[in-house]
């Protein structure tokens, strides 16, 4: 097991043990302990009661996050050429098609996500190895394949983040920064939280909730009551 470094271990001294945390109270915390010298991502993990392994318990879905994440993502427009100057307009940090689909297949993956049409999902099908792992892959579930591809950049700029449930059955966020207002990580927080009940399947029995942590790159989690937010 690591060892902890010394501002690791001042910050686990500031979360009592096994005491669970308000979401009001947590994203306070948050913003104490973290120690880094960059502004270190806020982050949010989500146990659930269910089986990942059953279709019908599979948790996936959007969210907007009022405050954003906090972090400049990158877009990437795979559009035809009639789609290029919206894409560009509304904020798409690169926008192409077969120029970009070459450097894929070349191994770039400098972005974040991938917004492309309906027409253009047969051209990335190739790429399924290279896109897939590391979670690039559109999906029309997640509005990444759509007509509409102002709006969908537009939508990812603002905040709009996706999410799945692992293999565990946790679902991990990243909600924004410790440099934003302990009221902005509350809000943020309880969109993704409120987000996930809502997608509660029909098919988990039992407590669906189970835990939620609270923590920021560098410090330890910090446990909410699941009751409580």
């Amino acid at each position: 097991m690591a060892k902890l470094t010394k501002k690791q271990k001042e910050a686990a001294s500031k979360i009592e043990k096994n005491k669970m945390y308000s979401l009001k109270d947590a994203s306070a915390l948050v913003k104490v302990i973290a120690s880094a010298k960059f502004d270190e991502s806020v982050d949010i993990a989500v146990k659930l009661g269910v089986d990942p392994r059953k279709a019908n318990q599979m948790v996936r879905g959007v969210v907007t996050l009022p405050h954003g994440t906090g972090k400049d993502v990158r877009v990437l427009a795979l559009v035809t050429p009639d789609k290029e100057a919206e894409a560009k307009a509304a904020g798409a940090d690169h926008v192409g098609l077969d120029d970009y689909l070459q450097k894929i297949k070349d191994g770039w993956t400098d972005i974040d996500v991938i917004i492309t049409m309906p027409a253009v999902m047969g051209k990335l099908g190739p790429l399924g190895r290279v896109l897939g792992p590391r979670g690039l892959m559109p999906n029309p579930k997640t509005g990444t394949v759509t007509m509409d591809v102002a709006k969908a950049v537009a939508e990812v700029k603002a905040g709009k983040i996706d999410f799945k449930v692992d293999k565990t059955g946790i679902v991990h966020a990243g909600i924004g920064r410790v440099s934003f207002g302990a009221d902005q990580i509350v809000d943020n927080a309880h969109e993704i939280i409120q987000t996930l009940i809502k997608l509660k399947p029909t098919a988990a029995k039992g407590q669906y909730i189970k835990s939620i942590h609270l923590s920021s790159t560098m410090s330890p989690a910090i446990a909410l009551d699941p009751k409580a937010v």
